[in-house]
């Protein structure tokens, strides 16, 4: 609802994504990306339409899906380490197990001498890393979903987050769909980009990523091949983004 009226955020959207796939999806503002991954973790219910995973109906939350958002959304009150935990302790692991797992996996992420740490004394940077980690640490989430996570953090961050991100999905056949407003991001990180259109948001063009892995995040721009994929990323969205500005000089 936008203004008491109802707004159309999506239309048309056929998207088949495959096991262990990093699919990064890209549009303007408002297109309804966001509104793809809650459709998904089952947080909204589609007006038509059907959400399939595994070809079962998405009727209801989907705990079988792990949702990092912008917001590191740690609980202050828990240590990084017993941030980690949360997950695990839900599915009712053991204490000693589930430490030890959580402690693995923030190692993982150079935050070994950081885990009886208050997310209040953690940097931007540390806090997501736990954040990710959380989401990671449950074997049984088999799909990842990521809403522009490194959205807030400085550039330097970012692509280190991007190269630590990259290392612990390759080999563990997870799915991770990812919304950027980052073409450079998405080419880094993704099998495949989804371009949506503008309001109400459809897939416009979806385009493999054919660079080889594992990538180098810090010189991605020189690797063979790049410029190109850039190049047409950025010419499906350029064209969306005139219309979107050409729709608000004309409101």
């Amino acid at each position: 609802m936008a203004r008491g009226k109802a707004r159309t955020a999506l239309r048309n959207v056929d998207l088949t994504i495959q096991r262990g796939e990093f699919v990064c999806l890209v549009g303007p503002s408002g297109c309804g990306k966001s509104t793809v991954l809650n459709m998904f973790a089952g947080l909204v219910t589609p007006t038509d339409g059907t959400i399939l995973h595994d070809g079962r109906v998405i009727a209801d939350v989907n705990t079988r899906v792990g949702y990092v958002t912008q917001d590191d959304n740690l609980l202050p009150w828990r240590t990084a380490l017993g941030n980690v935990e949360l997950a695990l302790e839900c599915k009712g692991v053991g204490r000693a197990a589930r430490r030890e797992r959580a402690f693995d996996y923030l190692a993982r992420v150079g935050l070994k001498g950081s885990a009886e740490l208050y997310p209040h004394e953690l940097s931007g940077g540390m806090r997501k890393r736990v954040s990710i980690v959380r989401t990671l640490v449950d074997d049984s989430v088999d799909v990842i979903l990521m809403d522009e996570p490194f959205g807030p953090l400085d550039a330097q961050t970012r692509l280190v987050l991007q190269d630590e991100l990259l290392r612990l999905w390759q080999g563990t056949g997870r799915t991770i769909v990812f919304v950027t407003h980052d073409i450079v991001e998405a080419i880094t990180l993704s099998d495949r980009i989804a371009t949506f259109t503008g309001v109400p948001g459809s897939i416009k063009q979806v385009r493999d990523v054919t660079l080889p892995r594992p990538r180098d995040v810090f010189h991605i721009h020189e690797t063979p091949g790049f410029a190109t994929i850039y190049d047409a990323i950025w010419n499906d969205l350029r064209e969306e983004l005139l219309n979107e500005r050409g729709s608000d000089a004309g409101a």
